[in-house]
């Protein structure tokens, strides 16, 4: 469907992650940026699939861009099945210098090593800098939500 342009698949993805690595022919559209009516204008009349990394972001998308008679499908497993089916992906020369998830995991060990060391040396008050970010690690873990992956993102070197 997609070599015979019946199709358009979005990748609801991230920019940085859709930088990483992406799909040929796919179209990038966060769905942080989520427009449904500027796809219903460029894309009338195809069938759009939505796709991720692994399947809920896309879900959602289809959810947002709503059935008004225009066929949707979301790419079960995302990025990740197409890539374990086999299907080739493509991916930057030199993209980002550290995918961002390893930078969030990066920030948040600095975060909680400082909180814990100054909670020692300066004040107890700072190991709340280490609770906060174990919270927020929580949050991320449950929701699939990850604000400092989407702060990152935003950051010059990932642009």
């Amino acid at each position: 469907m997609l070599d015979a342009g019946q199709c358009v698949l979005v990748d609801v993805r991230e920019d940085a992650e859709y930088r990483e690595e992406r799909i040929a022919g796919s179209q990038s559209m966060p769905l942080s940026k989520f427009d449904a009516e500027k796809l219903r204008a460029e894309h009338a009349g195809k069938q759009l699939i939505f796709h991720c990394k692994g399947g809920k972001r896309s879900a959602k998308a289809c959810s947002l861009f709503g059935t008004d008679g225009q066929a949707t499908h979301h790419l079960a497993g995302g990025i990740d099945a197409w890539k374990s089916a086999g299907l080739p992906t493509i991916k930057p020369e030199g993209g980002p210098p550290i995918p961002i998830m390893r930078q969030v995991l990066l920030t948040a060990g600095l975060l909680v090593l400082i909180g814990v060391g100054l909670g020692f040396l300066v004040h107890p008050v700072f190991f709340g800098l280490a609770g906060f970010v174990g919270a927020g690690l929580t949050f991320s873990g449950a929701t699939g939500y990850c604000g400092m992956a989407m702060l990152l993102g935003k950051m010059p070197w990932n642009r």
